[in-house]
C-alpha cells in the first residue's frame, strides 16, 4: 500500500521521517510518496484533503478535524521553542497597531499566537518564513513573526525581540507550545492508521538512537543552513513529545483549540481529535 506523506523541509521533519522514508526501519508493507513543502503550503493542501498523511500547524488542524485525525507520534511541541516577534532596534518600543507585520502564514500557530498577544495588529503580510528576516532588515515590513531556525539567526542580522510568543503561551497556560502535528485521513482504515502511527514512532526513535544516520537527508533539504544551526533546530524541536504526545501534549493541543473557540476564531470542532492508541505499539506476530 502506498500513502502520500507531506512534510516540511525543516531539519526536525527530515530528521524524524528519514528512517521510514529511506527504508531504515520496517514499514510493515506501507510505502510513502513524499511531498515536501513549506508548512503553510501543507496547511492549504490539508484544507483540500490532498494528502493521506501530513504535517500541519496545530492551529490549522481545527479547520480539518472532520477529515483528519491526529497521530500520537511525530509532533513538534516543547518549551522555549515558540515563535518570536522581532523588529529593528529603533522600532522595538513602537506601537505596532497599523504597522505592516510579516507572518509565516495565516493558518500557522505563530499567527494565532500573535493574534492572541497583540489582538489590535491587523495589517499582516504573509511570507515564506525564511524571507521574513530580510524583509524586516530591508524595511519592506516593520516587524515580523519568525519560526524554525530563524530563532538562531535573527540577532546576527541586527534584529531584536519584541516578544517570545512561545513564552507568552507558556506563561498563560503552563503547558508546552503545540506547534505542528501529524494528521492522517479519517477514511483510512483504523488498522492502517495504527500502523502508520507505529511506523512514525519507530522512525523518531531510530533517529534519536542514530542521529548521524539522517545527516545527509537533513542536509539535502537544508543546504543553506550550516550544520550547527541544523543540529540546534533538531535539538529544539525533536523531543519526547515527538515520540509520544502523552497526556500533557494532548492537553496542550486541546488548550490551543479552546483558546481559539473562546476568541471566536473557530466554531465547534470534532470531539475525537486524537487517534485512539491500541495497547501494543508492536505489530502483531
Amino acid at each position: 500500500m502506498k500513502l502520500t506523506l507531506g512534510i516540511s523541509p525543516c531539519p526536525n521533519d527530515t530528521f524524524i521521517f528519514d528512517a521510514m522514508i529511506n527504508n531504515k526501519i520496517d514499514t510493515e508493507g506501507i510505502s510513502f510518496e513524499l511531498v515536501i513543502n513549506d508548512v503553510e503550503k501543507l496547511n492549504t493542501l490539508a484544507f483540500r484533503h490532498a494528502l493521506d498523511i501530513t504535517k500541519l500547524s496545530y492551529y490549522s488542524y481545527v479547520y480539518v478535524t472532520n477529515q483528519y485525525v491526529l497521530l500520537d507520534a511525530g509532533s513538534a511541541l516543547g518549551k522555549n521553542c515558540g515563535p518570536l516577534f522581532v523588529t529593528k532596534p529603533e522600532k522595538q518600543k513602537s506601537d505596532f497597531e497599523g504597522r505592516v507585520i510579516a507572518i509565516p502564514g495565516k493558518y500557522t500557530t505563530a499567527n494565532f499566537l500573535l493574534s492572541m498577544a497583540f489582538p489590535r495588529i491587523t495589517n499582516k503580510v504573509e511570507m515564506l518564513f525564511s524571507e521574513i528576516e530580510n524583509a524586516i532588515v530591508h524595511g519592506t515590513v516593520d516587524a515580523g513573526v519568525i519560526i524554525h531556525e530563524n530563532r538562531f539567526t535573527y540577532q546576527g542580522k541586527g534584529l531584536v525581540k519584541i516578544m517570545d510568543l512561545g513564552e507568552y503561551w507558556e506563561t498563560q497556560t503552563r503547558l508546552p507550545i503545540p506547534l505542528g502535528g501529524i494528521a492522517i485521513k479519517r477514511n483510512i482504515p483504523a488498522e492502517i492508521a495504527q500502523k502508520v502511527n507505529r511506523i512514525v514512532r519507530k522512525s523518531v526513535e531510530y533517529a534519536l538512537a542514530h542521529p548521524a544516520a539522517s545527516r545527509e537527508f537533513v542536509r539535502c533539504y537544508a543546504q543553506e543552513m550550516n550544520e550547527i544551526v541544523r543540529n540546534q533546530h533538531i535539538q529544539l524541536y525533536v523531543n519526547n513529545y515527538s515520540v509520544n504526545l502523552g497526556d500533557i501534549g494532548k492537553q496542550a493541543v486541546t488548550t490551543l483549540f479552546a483558546w481559539a473557540q473562546r476568541n471566536k476564531l473557530i466554531h465547534k470542532i470534532n470531539e475525537n481529535l486524537f487517534l485512539p492508541l491500541v495497547e501494543s505499539l508492536e505489530p502483531p506476530a
